[in-house]
């Protein structure tokens, strides 16, 4: 029973939190940043959400380092609109999925791409065998 009570909750945290950066936080840095997940501990008193951007490296640690420095804001009002006991310690992580899933869609597009030159080359040197073939 509390594994699903602990996903409603992350769910509930997810909601919020996206709400709170569209709308309340208006700090530059975070950018168009993303919430991919959230993990809450078993017992509520942990949360950790999970983060991810297209920007480079260097704008990506502004927006993690911006996060960080919301996270009292962020608590606070996460305490006063869930209804729980404890209010979670928050953590922001980056996650690298997204960017990880990207590369390796560039490489499949890269094999797939050099198939199918391969394949044309095949095709067309087929044939121009076959014809020189015959001439002979």
């Amino acid at each position: 029973m509390g594994f699903h009570r602990a996903n409603r909750i992350a769910e509930e945290i997810k909601r919020e939190v996206a709400y709170l950066l569209r709308g309340e936080l208006k700090d530059p840095r975070i950018g168009f940043v993303t919430l991919t997940s959230v993990e809450v501990s078993n017992d509520l008193r942990h949360a950790k959400i999970f983060v991810s951007t297209m920007a480079p490296a260097e704008e990506r640690e502004k927006a993690l380092m911006a996060l960080n420095n919301a996270q009292g804001f962020i608590r606070n009002e996460l305490g006063k609109r869930l209804r729980l006991r404890y209010t979670p310690e928050i953590s922001f992580k980056f996650d690298e999925s997204i960017e990880h899933g990207a590369k390796i869609l560039k490489l499949l597009n890269q094999v797939q791409d050099s198939q199918a030159g391969e394949r044309t080359g095949e095709r067309t040197g087929e044939r121009t065998g076959e014809r020189t073939g015959d001439n002979e």
